[in-house]
């Protein structure tokens, strides 16, 4: 066996012990690793209809057979739970180191079960594991506690994912953070985390990673490798200007979301677009996670005016050293969305995220949505503290700051803005599915992308049927509806069992599809993999997630999008008088995954995935 280390750790806050366990060797063959393998153990060992920030929800990271390997863009790992923004079954996904030094300290994933009774994190090095007190850790920011733990462990080079204040304080949307700046950022798996008392997970493993037939296996990674090399978005397009290369193409064709998504193009963009940024001076250099051969991250700093106009009241630093960001939708959210183009203002806004420990895709959605209120006069400037305009680089700072704390109008914000956008009792102003807000494709100018957004099983995410691909960048018209249900089902099994299952970067999707990952599978895993059998795998994982969400009291009522998506077009654009088809869509996307009218897996379709 290869691949796989075969044994993962469980532990329990509540009775304070760790045991490590031998991994499911038939689940793992079923579902690979990484998302499908941990839904896996999620479904047989957790109530789904349970309280998302209760102690019987569970939190699991797991790596994939690749994770760790020199497979190019090896490095993922996933958080699976019960989102406590969304109350569905989640998978957040993160690169950096932290995934592989998982796999090289020995364990395939890690499973947290309970409540600890005081602030705890959790110390790994190799057989060494131990749950050690963190009430000296309790409210410093993420970047601060990575600092003291390899201060006070001794391990300069130990590897942290913790949570910031936000986590702490169950902001919906808090997110997990390692290497400082990589984030499994969505549906609030931070917040879980931080209702079990749980600041972070320190590694440090020496062990390596083995692969069943190496010499196959480097022939398999270096095709791989060759491939993305030619490929213009992994060869040179991400490595230059990183994922913000996006943000014009699609301004172009009316999708970016624009004054919570009223708009489908933003005047903005030729201030905090990718040209914008590289030419302001702000961008440093580029960054890779572990083993990546695309180098997307972005190295950036606030300088001059702007670190002098913004000052974080809650930061001693200021943003005086460098900091990552933003990528494509961190800029979108926080820049186009809440109608602000200054670039320093989304910069810093994007570092407080990191740093409180929050997604910024749904902080920025839901400051749009708050000032859409304002706007109407819903909210005022004496509830919000500040006179919440959209443009105002000063009020989304306010927000992004005080929501990581939970402090003044920001308690209202932590909530996410479904629940935020109810109280003040304009819910049709909540821009998301099942909880979770949009992410920056409008669905009126990208038909695929509504249907993805509507059927995920996270909540809207544009990760899991980018269908934008072949919208804009292929050769699809993006205003039909012919075949996006094909394409988004397609998408949906590709994308969970040829990246996120075996540990693999989706971004490298552009130039590597299941012909060339099933060798590198083979060679790792020893275990003969088809496409055909990844393809059904991918379609395996979706249907459980599927099963979960019903169990959990989803239904097809929940496959929908907000009603501005359905009734009310762009005004102006390429995207104006265009609405959603996403009517016309769900019914043949259910006939073809082989559910009934109501979205439920047939009997027929659960024994042919073996899930009956």
């Amino acid at each position: 066996m290869g691949g796989w280390t075969g044994q993962l750790l469980r532990v329990n806050l509540t009775k304070k012990s760790v045991k490590v366990e031998p991994l499911n060797m038939i689940w793992a063959r079923d579902f690979i690793g990484g998302r499908g393998l941990a839904a896996r153990y999620l479904f047989a060992e957790m109530d789904p209809r349970v309280d998302a920030l209760s102690p019987e929800n569970k939190l699991l990271f797991a790596t994939g057979p690749l994770t760790g390997t020199n497979a190019s863009c090896g490095a993922r790992y996933m958080v699976v739970t019960k989102g406590a923004l969304t109350g569905a079954i989640t998978t957040s996904n993160s690169g950096g180191h932290w995934g592989p030094e998982l796999k090289f300290a020995g364990y395939d994933m890690v499973i947290v079960e309970g409540k600890a009774s005081e602030p705890v994190y959790l110390w790994v090095y190799d057989e060494e594991v131990e749950i050690r007190d963190a009430r000296h850790l309790w409210g410093k920011t993420t970047w601060q506690t990575e600092d003291t733990i390899r201060e006070e462990s001794g391990v300069p080079d130990a590897v942290v994912a913790s949570i910031g204040p936000a986590g702490e304080r169950l902001v919906r949307f808090a997110c997990i953070i390692n290497d400082r700046h990589r984030a499994a950022g969505r549906s609030g798996v931070g917040a879980v985390m931080g209702s079990k008392n749980l600041k972070a997970i320190a590694l440090r493993g020496t062990r390596g990673v083995t692969v069943a037939d190496p010499r196959a296996f480097l022939e398999a990674t270096w095709l791989g490798k060759a491939r993305m090399a030619k490929n213009p978005v992994t060869g040179s397009g991400f490595a230059r200007f990183g994922t913000l290369a996006t943000m014009d193409p699609i301004n172009e064709v009316g999708a970016l979301p624009t004054l919570n998504h009223r708009h489908g193009q933003f005047e903005g963009v030729k201030q905090i677009g990718a040209g914008a940024l590289k030419k302001s001076g702000r961008l440093l250099t580029n960054k890779a996670c572990f083993a990546c051969t695309i180098a997307c991250g972005r190295v950036t700093k606030v300088t001059g005016e702007g670190a002098a106009r913004y000052l974080i009241h809650t930061s001693r630093k200021n943003w005086a050293l460098a900091a990552e960001g933003p990528e494509y939708e961190n800029a979108w959210s926080l820049g186009a969305d809440c109608g602000v183009s200054d670039q320093d203002a989304v910069l810093m806004a994007n570092y407080l995220c990191n740093e409180l420990g929050m997604d910024p895709i749904s902080m920025g959605v839901t400051v749009a949505a708050a000032m859409e209120l304002f706007e109407k006069g819903v909210l005022t400037e004496r509830q919000c503290g500040i006179a919440l305009r959209f443009g105002s680089g000063e009020a989304l700072i306010k927000m992004v700051e005080e929501t990581g704390w939970r402090r003044g109008f920001g308690d209202e914000l932590a909530e996410g803005s479904m629940r935020f956008t109810r109280k003040f009792g304009h819910p049709e102003l909540f821009m998301g599915v099942k909880g979770q807000e949009f992410p920056a494709y409008d669905p009126r100018g990208l038909q695929g992308m509504g249907l993805g957004y509507a059927t995920s099983n996270r909540g809207a995410c544009h990760l899991r049927a980018f269908t934008a691909g072949a919208e804009v960048f292929g050769k699809m018209d993006r205003t039909a509806t012919e075949g996006k249900a094909e394409l988004t089902k397609k998408l949906q099994d590709t994308g969970a069992a040829a990246f996120d299952a075996p540990g693999l970067c989706s971004f490298v999707d552009s130039a590597v599809g299941p012909k060339e990952v099933v060798p590198m599978l083979v060679a790792a895993t020893g275990i003969p993999y088809t496409v055909e059998e990844l393809l059904k795998i991918g379609e395996r994982i979706h249907n459980l997630e599927r099963l979960w969400n019903l169990r959990a009291g989803f239904t097809a009522k929940d496959d929908t999008l907000p009603p501005r998506m359905l009734t009310e077009p762009p005004p102006s654009g390429p995207s104006a008088g265009m609405v959603s088809r996403l009517r016309e869509m769900l019914p043949h996307y259910y006939e073809i995954r082989g559910w009934d009218a109501e979205g439920r897996p047939t009997p027929a379709k659960l024994a042919e995935l073996g899930l009956a």
